[in-house]
């Protein structure tokens, strides 16, 4: 049987912070759901099928990761409704801090009371990609600074062309 986790987020913009935890939980599943949020109490930059393609272009074109390995898709009911429809008991999320934590252990305490069935696994992405975020990367983006070490060629230039249409 396939082991199949969903990794939700708002992924706005994706970063080498998210993809470093895609690329670990690949080590611990046989595939991987990267499931955008949609949920309408966000400010997001980019909408859900921006998202999406900004996502599917830099897993797949930037990165070259298998389809058969992840599958991306938007959503915005529950994370355990998810789960429920794709067959998976696995939920994974990211931690950079300790500060990440409290938040986190919160939510995963919450689908559990929702799910008992679902496990919530933790992933640290690597050292240097711990202090990114998809906030600081809309700053510096929107700042007009280097994105190199932050996101994927398709990402970058994804942010630089809304940046452009806002001003």
């Amino acid at each position: 049987m396939k082991k199949i986790a969903i990794y939700p987020g708002t992924f706005d913009p994706i970063t080498f912070g998210h993809i470093d935890v895609i690329r670990k939980s690949l080590k611990v599943v046989d595939k991987l759901i990267v499931a955008i949020s949609n949920v309408k109490n966000k400010n997001y930059l980019f909408d859900a099928s921006e998202r999406k393609q900004i996502v599917e272009k830099s897993l797949f074109i930037d990165l070259r990761f298998k389809r058969s390995q992840v599958q991306i898709i938007s959503f915005n009911n529950l994370t355990t409704a998810l789960c429920r429809k794709y067959k998976s008991n696995l939920i994974l999320r990211g931690l950079r801090a300790v500060s990440d934590f409290e938040y986190e252990f919160q939510l995963a305490g919450m689908n559990r009371k929702l799910n008992n069935k679902i496990e919530t696994i933790f992933l640290m992405s690597d050292v240097e990609n711990q202090i990114i975020s998809s906030k600081f990367v809309k700053e510096i983006a929107e700042l007009k600074g280097d994105l190199k070490k932050f996101a994927t060629k398709s990402t970058i230039s994804s942010l630089r062309k809304k940046y452009d249409e806002i001003i």
